[in-house]
């Protein structure tokens, strides 16, 4: 008898403990990493998957703030009927859309790179408009 009542007491604690829900409560830490003061009135915001960009919309023009530079280093000049952004990563291409008029603007991305050419041999002008630089393995 004495087995019967054990068995039927873990038998309740098993169905409390797992058919029961149970509410977890947890807090949040956080911490302002930066604040940007803007020209304009953001009216929507994408970032780069790498966190090194930050697309800001604003009424006629996208924002493109460098993070490691910490300034806005590119303008885009759009509609001021655009009231959404979105960023595609695989594509590296912003979507920019109105609800107003029922549009939609996709555009492409470019990430140029700058390299300091001093005390390296070179073909050309010093000066010249572009450059191509060859990385090569010679062994």
């Amino acid at each position: 008898m004495r087995r019967g009542k054990f068995a039927g007491l873990i038998l309740v604690l098993l169905s409390v403990t797992f058919f029961v829900p149970h509410y977890v409560f947890a807090d949040i830490e956080w911490t302002l990493k930066k604040q940007l003061k803007l020209d304009a009135a953001p009216a929507d915001v994408a970032a780069s998957t790498d966190g090194k960009w930050i697309y800001v919309l604003t009424s006629g023009e996208i924002l493109v703030y460098s993070v490691p530079e910490d300034k806005v280093v590119n303008r885009i000049p759009v509609d001021k009927t655009f009231d959404r952004l979105t960023y595609s990563a695989p594509d590296n291409v912003l979507i920019v859309s109105s609800s107003a008029e029922k549009t939609l603007k996709l555009i492409q991305l470019e990430v140029i790179r700058h390299f300091s050419l001093e005390g390296l041999p070179f073909i050309g002008p010093q000066n010249a408009p572009v450059t191509l630089v060859v990385f090569s393995d010679y062994q």
